[in-house]
């Protein structure tokens, strides 16, 4: 009974990492995307400024939340809002740099708040990942008092230049529905439990990164993020095997990229081809995707940093980013599937989502 049991689990296993799911959205939309963003880093590269094209490509990375329904007004008011979001945090996490007493409390405010939104907005994927990289990103970037207006406004511009591209996209290519559709926005019972559960297991993967002094703290709650975007711990398990063997991978990949020293144009054009696999495989294969999400992130974020080192081939610094970057996804895959196994445990979960339900109807009655 019990091999029986494991010969199906490893078969279930192995029809998810070998099969691919049908195609559900055009050709087209992983291109605009890819030109939408990659663009920016063109125009940076073009003009000898690759870190302030690659920041702005950070703020563009809103168009990837384009909504599946809705009429142009609808989409265009989610990805301002989502602008600011995005805006919002990159500027928080510049202000828990400058301030380290408050980077884990702003941390944490900011991990719950994408959660929260995240769930009751019903983003698609990739969700709030690249809002909450960007505010992770920050709050290790070394950028002083001085410097933050302008690298804010560089991202501002960034998710400005998005919405406009989005505003001819749905104008001109997709034509959505002319009417409004219904929101499906609304409260939940377990709603803030979950999301207490996720931000919480999300700053605890940056504490633990922070403890063992890892090099690039930040790669370890964006895994954690990611993976505990499951609602089911049997779909977080999934994900976790797509992205340890998308991002085992992905470091070979990023390596050899890295080893090429490639110009500013080059860096641009790899940013672009990266994220065209990205957008038309990753509705398909997870780990397929993943395989170039994890050179994607590298380059967004050591090239947006301005990492010096990475000019050179010679100096060896792409080994040890690299080699990180598969130690911090491990680390926070192992920290993402603890959480699940906590949210989707009765003997924390239930009595935390009846103390919920039980503050919710006292603050319903009293209004």
């Amino acid at each position: 009974m019990i091999k029986q049991r494991l010969k199906q689990l490893a078969k279930d296993e192995a029809d998810h990492l070998f099969t691919l799911k049908p195609k559900v959205r055009p050709w087209y939309v992983g291109v605009v995307a890819a030109l939408t963003i990659a663009s920016t880093i063109f125009f940076g590269a073009l003009f000898g400024e690759l870190p302030t094209g690659v920041l702005a490509s950070l703020g563009a990375m809103i168009f990837l939340n384009q909504p599946a329904s809705g009429d142009v007004r609808q989409r265009q008011k989610l990805l301002f809002l989502l602008g600011i979001v995005m805006v919002s945090s990159f500027s928080l996490g510049l202000v828990a740099h400058n301030l380290p007493i408050i980077r884990m409390p702003l941390f944490a405010f900011i991990c719950f708040s994408m959660v929260i939104m995240g769930r009751y907005l019903r983003l698609l994927p990739p969700g709030g990942m690249f809002i909450l990289m960007a505010s992770v990103i920050a709050i290790f970037m070394p950028v002083g008092w001085a410097e933050m207006p302008a690298k804010i406004a560089v991202v501002a511009a960034g998710s400005l230049y998005a919405w406009l591209v989005s505003l001819f996209y749905n104008l001109w290519i997709v034509r959505p529905d002319s009417e409004p559709v219904a929101t499906n926005y609304r409260y939940e019972p377990g709603l803030l439990t979950e999301s207490i559960i996720v931000s919480a297991f999300v700053v605890l993967a940056l504490e633990v990164a922070l403890w063992l002094d890892m090099p690039y703290p930040y790669w370890v709650p964006v895994s954690s993020y990611i993976i505990m975007q499951g609602m089911q711990l049997r779909t977080m398990w999934i994900k976790q095997l797509h992205r340890i063997l998308g991002t085992a991978i992905g470091v070979v990949v990023a390596w050899f990229l890295l080893s090429l020293s490639l110009s500013e144009i080059g860096v641009a054009v790899a940013i672009f081809m990266m994220f065209v696999w990205i957008e038309t495989i990753i509705t398909r294969h997870y780990a397929l995707a993943v395989i170039m999400i994890t050179p994607l992130t590298i380059f967004i974020a050591e090239y947006g940093g301005g990492n010096p080192e990475l000019s050179s081939a010679a100096s060896g610094a792409y080994q040890a980013i690299v080699q990180a970057r598969f130690l911090d996804t491990l680390l926070g895959c192992v920290i993402a599937l603890l959480g699940g196994v906590v949210m989707h445990s009765t003997w924390l979960r239930k009595p935390l989502v009846t103390l919920e339900a039980k503050l919710f109807k006292k603050y319903a009655s009293s209004n």
